[in-house]
């Protein structure tokens, strides 16, 4: 009797465990408005990437080398972005933060703006197939492509200073804008994000 009495009981523990295990595996979910700023751990995050990017763009393009192009050429400059080199400690989508700056190029309606090369080359395929099999009304010819006049190139650093459960750190964005027909640096900006993180579990 007791026996059994124990195996009900063990029974009744074992599933008392599962059911906690479970519980405590839960996910929850809660929706939030993409503009919204949240920073979870202290590093690079969606916010900072557009920060960045539109701080830039509104930098680069009121800078002299645009007056000085539009008036001079009689139109607006056509500008691509380049590389972003990642030189952080950190894994951070440079290719969101390119996406980014592309965005903000292009809102701003002072630019024409060209695309990557990777999407050149996909175009260039799509017009040849439409050389040999889209009809002499609708197929678009090889040679017509619109060049750049500058490139924008940059890289991302930080910095970390930590000390026991704090840590700073510091980001740091140098864009440089390049005229393609000379090699000109025409404008190079920088920007500066410092965040201090306070965890009583921080880990390095």
């Amino acid at each position: 009797m007791s026996w059994t009495l124990s195996k009900n009981r063990l029974s009744i523990l074992m599933s008392m465990a599962l059911i906690l295990a479970f519980a405590g595996c839960s996910t929850a979910v809660t929706r939030m408005d993409a503009g919204e700023v949240k920073d979870l751990s202290g590093a690079w995050n969606d916010t900072d990437s557009q920060l960045v990017s539109e701080e830039m763009i509104k930098d680069v393009l009121s800078r002299p080398w645009f007056g000085e192009f539009t008036r001079t050429q009689k139109r607006p400059p056509a500008v691509i972005v380049g590389e972003v080199t990642n030189l952080s400690h950190e894994h951070i989508n440079v290719n969101t933060f390119v996406a980014d700056m592309e965005r903000a190029l292009i809102n701003s309606d002072k630019v024409q703006f060209v695309a990557s090369s990777t999407e050149r080359q996909e175009i260039r395929g799509e017009r040849k197939d439409q050389d040999l099999n889209a009809s002499e009304a609708t197929r678009k010819p090889m040679g017509q492509e619109k060049g750049a006049d500058f490139m924008l190139k940059g890289t991302i650093n930080t910095i970390i200073d930590a000390s026991g459960k704090t840590q700073l750190r510091f980001y740091q964005v140098d864009m440089t804008l390049i005229s393609l027909a000379d090699n000109r640096k025409v404008w190079v900006g920088q920007k500066k994000i410092k965040k201090l993180v306070e965890r009583s579990n921080l880990r390095f």
